[in-house]
C-alpha cells in the first residue's frame, strides 16, 4: 500500500468560478478555513470577496469564510505551502492557469481534479495531463465526480460526491475533508472511468438540450438518455477495461443530473444550440463555460484510436463542429438508437 502524509492540512483551490466557490464553501464548512487558499485569475473579484466576503460572479449568496489574506490571484503564493492543490478551471483554460507553475512547484503534492473536461490539444483528461506535463505520480491524483451542482451546493441541499484514486487512503482522507451536513461522498479506484465518465455526460447533456431545443419531448429524452449510459459504457471500457458498475452515481447518477437539471450548463447551453444560436452567441449569452462544447471535439479525436460505436457523440460534433443542422442530425440520430 502506498502511504501518505497523515498530516494533510493545506488546500489550495485554484479557479474562481461556480464550482470552485462551492467547493470552499465544502472545505471551510467542515475545515479550518485558515488551511485554505483560493487562487483566482481576476484581481478585481479578489478584492471584491476580501473585502465583502461574497463571489461577486458565482453562487453570490454564499458567505466566503477564506480569510482575506488566503484569496489571491499569484498563483505561485497560493500553492506554495499547500499539501492538497484542487483544480477548478475549465479544462480549456487549464494551460493559461498553470502558465506560471513548474513541475518543482507542485513537487510532493496531492492533486485533485475537480476539472470535468479534456484539455484541448492533448486530448488529454485532467489526470494524464497532470502526470505527462507536470510529472504527478498517479497515486498522488484524486478525481471528484458527481452528481453534484454547485447551484444546491450553495442553497445546502444534500448531494453526493465520488471521490477516486488509485491510492484509496488518500480518496478517503479527502472526502474526510468534503463530508458535511449536506455532502456525502462514496470512495472508487477508478480515476480514468470517473473521469472520462464526467466529461461524456456533458456531451450527452449537450444534446439533450439540442432535443429539447428542437421540439423533442419527454418520451425521446428518455431513449435518449438510456443509450448514452451504453454509449459511456463502451467508451471508458474500451479506453480502461476495469470492472465497474456504470449504474453507480459517479456514472449513470452524474449523467441524469447532468441531462436534466434546470442547473446544467451543457443542456442549457444545446437547448440554445437547438433553437438556433450559433456555439459562440450561446456561450457569450450564458456567460459561461459549457465543458461539453469543447470535450465533444476532444472525445471525437481520442475515439478515432479506439473506434467505439459513439453514435450520440457524433452527431453533437457534428453540429457544433461541421456546422449540420441540428433538425437534421437529431432526426438521423432517432435512427439509430433503440
Amino acid at each position: 500500500m502506498v502511504m501518505m502524509n497523515p498530516k494533510i492540512e493545506k488546500i489550495a483551490v485554484i479557479g474562481g468560478g461556480s464550482w470552485a466557490t462551492a467547493i470552499v464553501k465544502m472545505l471551510c464548512d467542515n475545515t479550518n478555513s485558515k488551511t485554505v487558499f483560493w487562487w483566482m485569475r481576476c484581481p478585481e473579484s479578489v478584492k471584491h470577496i476580501q473585502t465583502y466576503q461574497h463571489n461577486p460572479k458565482y453562487l453570490s449568496s454564499v458567505e466566503i469564510k477564506v480569510p482575506a489574506q488566503n484569496i489571491t490571484s499569484d498563483i505561485k503564493s497560493a500553492v506554495a505551502d499547500a499539501d492538497l492543490v484542487l483544480l477548478c478551471v475549465p479544462a480549456a483554460f487549464l494551460k493559461d492557469a498553470l502558465a506560471a507553475i513548474a513541475p518543482e512547484d507542485l513537487k510532493g503534492k496531492k492533486i485533485i481534479s475537480a476539472i470535468k473536461g479534456i484539455v484541448p490539444d492533448e486530448n488529454m483528461i485532467i489526470g494524464e495531463f497532470m502526470n505527462r506535463f507536470y510529472h504527478i505520480p498517479l497515486n498522488d491524483i484524486i478525481v471528484i465526480s458527481g452528481p453534484c451542482h454547485a447551484e444546491e451546493v450553495a442553497l445546502e441541499k444534500l448531494s453526493y460526491l465520488t471521490i477516486a484514486s488509485s491510492t484509496i487512503s488518500l480518496a478517503e482522507r479527502f472526502a474526510d475533508l468534503i463530508n458535511t451536513r449536506y455532502i456525502k461522498t462514496n470512495i472508487s479506484d477508478d480515476i480514468y472511468g470517473t473521469e472520462y465518465a464526467a466529461v461524456l455526460k456533458n456531451i450527452y447533456a449537450v444534446a439533450s438540450g439540442i432535443c429539447h431545443g428542437v421540439g423533442y419531448g419527454d418520451n425521446f429524452q428518455a431513449v435518449l438518455i438510456s443509450n448514452a449510459i451504453r454509449e459511456m459504457k463502451r467508451f471508458v471500457d474500451a479506453v480502461h477495461p476495469i470492472n465497474r458498475d456504470i449504474k453507480e452515481s459517479a456514472y449513470l447518477g452524474d449523467l441524469l443530473v447532468t441531462a436534466y437539471s434546470q442547473f446544467s450548463r451543457n443542456r442549457t447551453f444545446g437547448n440554445m444550440i437547438g433553437k438556433g444560436y450559433t456555439a459562440k452567441s450561446a456561450q457569450l449569452e450564458m456567460n459561461m463555460i459549457a465543458e461539453g462544447y469543447y470535450a465533444v471535439n476532444c472525445i471525437h479525436q481520442v475515439n478515432k484510436i479506439y473506434q467505439v460505436s459513439m453514435p450520440i457523440a457524433r452527431a453533437v460534433y457534428a453540429i457544433l463542429y461541421e456546422k449540420h443542422s441540428p433538425q437534421i442530425e437529431m432526426k438521423l440520430l432517432t435512427e439509430q438508437l433503440s
